[in-house]
């Protein structure tokens, strides 16, 4: 029978262990916030800037996801060599070929709803005058087939983590880019006159476009670290609610930032959007507590 000076001291490791946790998941959630928070902006400036003494506005936007998935693969490879360790136990590269599909596919229909809608509307689902071609109903249906995939990736994420537990945030970053690299070259470079030789081209003409990508890639190369590392530590459902709090904060900069505030009629667009999803995080999260409860049972 353990003694109590035993007791005392395993409930002490206990709780700097869980002060630990706590503190990292804040790290994680500053980490996201700050990233893709910045991110979004030269996000929605890419969509509307005019380049150039022309005034040529940058058309090729799901070109940032191949130019992201490039940058984010060489950073988590490097990290990776850096901070080599034994590879028994960690997720193939294989495993990662399924979710990248829905990965690359989603995040393509969200930049694309760039096109049509604002930013606020396309994080939620101001200056729709600034847009080349609006059209409301196509954008919120790229962005709603986002969502969808979107709730693909994170599932199977979770899925590769539970068979895979060795695997680390850099592992899954490197086999998500990996494949999203493979996958958008293909899309864009595929066939001679693919938008991919295009975006290329006008990066060529207008420097100050290339240089706003790169930052754009930066910012998602520190995004993505901090969000495979809340994956592989705290689940995607821990993910998931980081970011779906950091799409409301998106929304309330951009509209600051623009200076053209949301109008009653987009406030509740995105209550909805996000009661919606809040009740899809309360589910999943009960899902998770009647598994562990059922294990326990067992």
């Amino acid at each position: 029978m353990p003694s109590v000076g035993s007791s005392r001291e395993m409930e002490g490791h206990e709780a700097a262990a869980g002060i630990d946790r706590v503190l990292l998941l804040v790290f994680c959630v500053a980490g996201i916030w700050s990233a893709y928070i910045y991110q979004g902006v030269l996000q929605e400036t890419a969509s509307t800037k005019l380049f150039g003494p022309d005034g040529k506005r940058f058309e090729h936007l799901s070109f940032l996801n191949l130019a992201q998935n490039a940058v984010c693969f060489l950073w988590s490879l490097i990290m990776i060599k850096l901070w080599s360790r034994s590879s028994s136990g960690v997720a193939p590269l294989w495993s990662y070929w399924s979710p990248n599909i829905s990965n690359t596919i989603g995040p393509s229909m969200g930049i694309e709803a760039l096109k049509y809608i604002s930013y606020p509307a396309q994080t939620s689902s101001k200056a729709i005058s600034k847009l080349a071609r609006p059209n409301a109903p196509l954008g919120y249906g790229l962005c709603f087939l986002n969502l969808a995939f979107d709730g693909f990736t994170n599932a199977t994420q979770d899925s590769i983590k539970a068979r895979y537990p060795e695997t680390t945030a850099w592992d899954i970053m490197l086999g998500m880019n990996l494949w999203g690299t493979i996958y958008n070259v293909i899309y864009m470079f595929g066939w001679p006159h693919g938008s991919g030789y295009e975006a290329v081209r006008f990066c060529q003409e207008h420097p100050e476009a290339a240089s706003d990508i790169l930052v754009y890639c930066l910012c998602g190369a520190v995004g993505q670290n901090f969000i495979f590392l809340t994956i592989s530590r705290f689940g995607s459902l821990a993910n998931t609610t980081i970011t779906t709090t950091r799409k409301f904060v998106s929304i309330v900069v951009s509209s600051l930032i623009s200076g053209n505030p949301l109008s009653p009629k987009h406030w509740a667009s995105v209550v909805m959007v996000f009661s919606g999803l809040s009740l899809q995080i309360f589910l999943k999260w009960r899902k998770i507590q009647r598994t562990k409860k059922g294990r326990k049972a067992a």
